[in-house]
């Protein structure tokens, strides 16, 4: 991939450029013609990672080669850069990662399927561009691996999947973005239904589990049992809002549609969900920030943090463009862009840029015990440039340009 880095302030300078196709099987995208604000930030914001991160394995400061979630969010981003841009480098840098992590034979270097963990199931959504392009039956193989993870997965008495095997009975929203949205495109790409109407069922279920009538957002998790020391003894509730897992959730609902057709008897559900969400999610907005803890954004120690916000400002305006909710919201996810431009973004002497203020990690239970108070998320660790942010706010910021 390096070799094909022609440097920022060249890329800045010539804002199209592209390579010759390798392996290709169907048309490279048109480059775009022209080329707004925000499609300037994404443009400078894929770039930046690229420098920070040469390889794809890299991102979200990774230290080996893994199929791990956080770097399917970055590859997800930047296949969209590739079709909004025409660029061959942002498809190659994908294309790379894909090509050393599954051998010939499908396997996917250090996937475990004994651990039944959902955030494995993330990454495979960039498998379908690559497999497209080159035709190589070894990313199909792995698609495969990946659904029949999902055969097997354990789940509540009501069909809900469990986060991981060693979080049992538990529903938490981010699962919804690493499983649902695949399933659904598995089953669109390959004529089996059947995995859409799973994904749809996911969304229910996690809906009539996690929802609050009263704020109109959704508890982190669902602890089918009562047991977990988080949970709330009456409901299954974790006891707040964390701000990452409702965007997690936003941008799943969002995404999944693209693959559940018109007349299927489910996309109104998920319409209703998303449209009550993004009715509800101005109310605790600041200064066009998301907080830490998203429903107490005044209570002392909370902060504004960037992925939740980036992941808002992403699903607002792909909900706004597909026609999902109405015009007006997309000035919701402009103030979320002017927020993060005026107090979470940063550019470098190099002209990079640095997205700040991004939480490394947020979860229940384990050990360490997670308790999921407020003391619990406002004292996890932040960093800079974490893709569960930086891919949003590349995605995002291509849905505001449109």
């Amino acid at each position: 991939m390096t070799k094909h880095f022609m440097g920022l302030t060249a890329l800045f300078l010539c804002m199209a450029c592209s390579h010759p196709a390798k392996e290709t099987t169907s048309p490279t995208p048109e480059p775009e013609t022209t080329i707004s604000k925000e499609d300037s930030y994404a443009r400078r914001f894929a770039d930046s990672e690229m420098a920070r991160f040469p390889q794809a394995w890299q991102l979200d400061h990774g230290k080996r080669l893994f199929f791990g979630y956080a770097q399917g969010v970055g590859c997800c981003a930047m296949l969209k850069m590739w079709k909004a841009t025409g660029d061959r480098r942002y498809y190659d840098y994908v294309h790379q990662w894909a090509d050393t992590i599954i051998n010939d034979k499908g396997e996917i270097h250090l996937y475990d399927k004994s651990t039944y963990n959902i955030d494995y199931i993330n990454s495979g959504k960039v498998l379908f561009d690559i497999y497209r392009e080159t035709g190589n039956e070894k990313y199909k193989k792995a698609m495969e691996v990946l659904v029949r993870q999902m055969k097997d997965h354990p789940r509540t008495l009501e069909g809900g999947y469990w986060h991981k095997l060693c979080y049992q009975h538990q529903i938490w929203l981010d699962g919804l973005y690493m499983g649902s949205p695949f399933l659904a495109q598995y089953g669109a790409e390959f004529n089996q239904p059947e995995w859409i109407d799973e994904a749809v069922r996911q969304f229910r279920l996690c809906h009539a589990h996690t929802h609050d009538a009263r704020t109109g957002l959704y508890h982190h998790a669902w602890d089918e049992s009562k047991s977990q020391r988080w949970a709330n003894p009456e409901t299954g509730h974790s006891p707040n809002f964390w701000g990452r897992s409702i965007g997690w959730f936003f941008m799943a609902m969002v995404d999944v549609l693209d693959f559940i057709p018109q007349e299927h008897p489910g996309r109104a559900d998920i319409l209703s969900y998303i449209r009550g969400l993004a009715d509800a999610l101005p109310r605790y907005q600041r200064e066009g920030l998301w907080y830490q803890v998203i429903d107490q954004p005044e209570r002392e120690g909370n902060f504004p943090e960037a992925s939740v916000t980036t992941q808002c400002m992403y699903a607002y305006a792909k909900a706004v463009n597909k026609g999902y909710i109405e015009p007006k919201y997309k000035e919701v996810a402009e103030k979320a862009f002017e927020g993060l431009k005026k107090t979470l973004l940063i550019t470098n002497e190099d002209g990079t840029l640095t997205l700040t203020r991004c939480c490394q990690v947020g979860g229940l239970g384990g050990n360490p015990y997670r308790d999921g108070s407020f003391e619990y998320y406002i004292g996890e660790k932040m960093r800079d440039n974490d893709s569960k942010a930086t891919g949003p706010f590349i995605m995002g910021c291509l849905e505001l340009g449109k």
